[in-house]
């Protein structure tokens, strides 16, 4: 089981608000601040019930390293999150819909922050709305 995924970002001022706006359909409202100190660098985290597990980190990104994929509670979520994640200005890479290719009942979205980073949501569940 992963615990956290520390993403590196350009500017935090960019995509501190892209996230927060994105992740807000999936329930992950939660931010918070981890001085950075004695070499270790300044963190930004995301999660939610007190529970942080995407952080970000500025300095030079390389988002072709990374995919992340987080989980929707349904079709009507994963909607929801790509939505929010364009309004804050991701770029579509797929729009949301099934994803046969992968198994049943497999549907998801996928965009590109605003650094290039896949990010994935996915509903496995069949659960609608």
């Amino acid at each position: 089981m992963i615990d956290h995924v520390i993403l590196t970002v350009a500017d935090f001022g960019r995509s501190v608000p892209f996230y927060e706006q994105a992740l807000k359909p999936l329930g992950l409202t939660d931010v918070t601040d981890f001085p950075g100190t004695d070499g270790h660098p300044h963190l930004k985290g995301f999660g939610a019930d007190g529970r942080w597990f995407l952080w970000l980190k500025e300095g030079v990104p390389c988002p072709n390293a990374v995919h992340i994929g987080l989980v929707a509670t349904s079709h009507a979520k994963v909607r929801e999150f790509h939505d929010a994640a364009v309004g804050a200005g991701a770029t579509v890479k797929t729009a949301p819909g099934p994803q046969m290719q992968y198994f049943p009942g497999y549907f998801a979205t996928w965009v590109l922050d605003p650094d290039g980073h896949d990010i994935e949501v996915v509903n496995k569940t069949g659960q609608v709305d």
